[in-house]
């Protein structure tokens, strides 16, 4: 407008209905990576760590932020926290994801699975099965499972077909759920 009409600022502002204060702005806001960074390496180093607990450390480190920019950021990198508290503490530790299974017997994958027959009594089945070949060792079906039962299935199976370097076992199993 100010070129192709020929006119100054001060005019055009007043047609626009504009604040020349606002069209002199120059923002004093300073850079905000060596932030985010930090932020991001707190978050990958205490992964149960909120918005507000992050402040705090920054605080601590010498940062002078607001809480509420705190939360702007860690928001905008897309970090959130589970509402839902864990069942166990769990210590500081980097987030790792699964390693792949690279051959045969390399890592094995075990659960129970939970039926009732229609007499009313509860079965559980313990399923093996190796992550690389989906071959399943063992189903081994009880209407009681004891630690001892556990231990006796993988010997068993391991005896025919070889140990595996690492057994996965997704949901931790207590006492009553093996003694019932």
């Amino acid at each position: 407008m100010l070129v192709d009409w020929g006119v100054s600022i001060r005019r055009a502002c007043k047609v626009l209905t504009f604040d020349t204060s606002t069209y002199h702005y120059k923002s004093r806001r300073i850079g905000q990576a060596a932030l985010e960074r930090r932020i991001k390496e707190i978050c990958e180093t205490r992964v149960r760590f909120g918005y507000r607990r992050v402040h705090v450390l920054l605080r601590r480190e010498g940062w002078t932020v607001n809480i509420k920019k705190t939360r702007r950021i860690y928001k905008a990198l897309g970090l959130q926290l589970r509402n839902k508290h864990p069942k166990r503490r769990v210590k500081a530790k980097l987030r790792e994801d699964r390693q792949e299974a690279v051959g045969p017997n390399d890592i094995w994958a075990m659960d129970f699975v939970h039926d009732q027959l229609a007499a009313g009594k509860k079965l559980r089945i313990l399923t093996i099965v190796d992550i690389h070949s989906r071959f399943s060792p063992a189903t081994d079906p009880r209407f009681t499972y004891r630690g001892e039962d556990v231990v006796q299935t993988l010997e068993r199976i391991c005896q025919k077909g070889g140990y595996p370097k690492t057994i996965r076992v997704d949901n931790v199993l207590c006492r009553e759920n093996l003694a019932a």
